[in-house]
């Protein structure tokens, strides 16, 4: 039990031991430790200061970027009406171009149509006009086979002629 209930003299020179040992370090160490507390508390404030002016610049970029967002938006939506615009009027022009190009194709179909049907036409009047001279030649080589026939027909034809 000497351990538990130390003796005066051993709690003296402990005493003594721990009071030069604590003038020892208050003059060599003691600075230093505060000196490296404040540092270390004054690094921490830094470190909540720099952190809240971060979080700042944060919530201003965020707010950045959502406008630039918005307007990137803005932008995208305008150049896809003037997509949509410039589509619809390449389609109308397109479709303008096709009507006109049906409408000159259909009028010169009609043209050639008209033009083949007028010659058409007009070769089957040469074609009865040479049928009607070829009857008309044959009937008058019968008719005016002999010599006398042909004589007496040119003299009615000679009388006629004088009459009119």
């Amino acid at each position: 039990m000497p351990l538990l209930t130390p003796d005066l003299g051993l709690f003296v020179w402990n005493l003594i031991g721990f009071l030069i040992l604590f003038f020892i370090l208050k003059k060599t160490a003691w600075k230093p430790i505060l000196k490296s507390l404040s540092d270390r508390e004054q690094g921490i404030a830094d470190s909540l200061a720099t952190a809240e002016r971060v979080k700042a610049e944060m919530v201003q970029l965020k707010g950045e970027n959502e406008a630039l967002l918005a307007k990137a938006r803005e932008e995208r939506a305008q150049l896809l009406k003037e997509a949509r615009d410039t589509r619809d009027k390449i389609v109308g022009e397109a479709k303008e171009q096709a009507k006109i190009e049906a409408g000159k194709i259909i009028t010169d179909a009609q043209a050639a149509i008209e033009q083949q049907k007028m010659a058409a036409l007009t070769e089957v009047k040469n074609q009865v006009g040479n049928l009607v001279v070829e009857v008309a030649e044959k009937i008058l080589r019968r008719e005016l086979a002999d010599k006398s026939q042909q004589e007496s027909y040119i003299r009615q034809l000679t009388n006629e002629s004088k009459l009119n």
